[in-house]
């Protein structure tokens, strides 16, 4: 189950939600195939202004994504394909919908989930 959080800054945000859970789908769509939308989950944080710095100063062209990913993911020969493939296209999704200035600051972090660490509803996903 593909699960993300995504920080932007709340002006970039705000009233944009709806298209960027869907770009943001879309994304992750693209690279793993249409059987994954129904399981995409994602949470938008939308983060207020002067909580976002680079370089001690508060800016406004920074974004985050974490996506939660299976482990098993890294382990498959075309792993460097997959992920170049999942970080350029969440990039996309967010400067598409958020900002072309947002790219350069937007950082995207795949995060490995272990079979047996990964939960649903309160029961082990499988």
């Amino acid at each position: 189950m593909p699960h993300l959080t995504a920080h932007l800054p709340e002006s970039r945000l705000a009233g944009k939600e709806a298209v960027l859970v869907a770009a943001l789908t879309d994304a992750i769509v693209g690279v793993y195939g249409e059987w994954a939308r129904d399981l995409v989950s994602i949470r938008l944080a939308g983060v207020p202004g002067g909580r976002y710095a680079q370089g001690g100063r508060a800016v406004d062209t920074s974004a985050s994504v974490v996506l939660g990913v299976r482990a098993g993911v890294f382990d498959r020969p075309d792993a460097a394909r997959i992920t170049a493939r999942l970080g350029a296209a969440l990039t996309d999704a967010i400067a598409r919908v958020a900002g072309d200035d947002l790219r350069a600051g937007t950082m995207v972090e795949l995060v490995a989930s272990p079979p047996e660490r990964t939960f649903v509803g309160g029961a082990l996903a499988v």
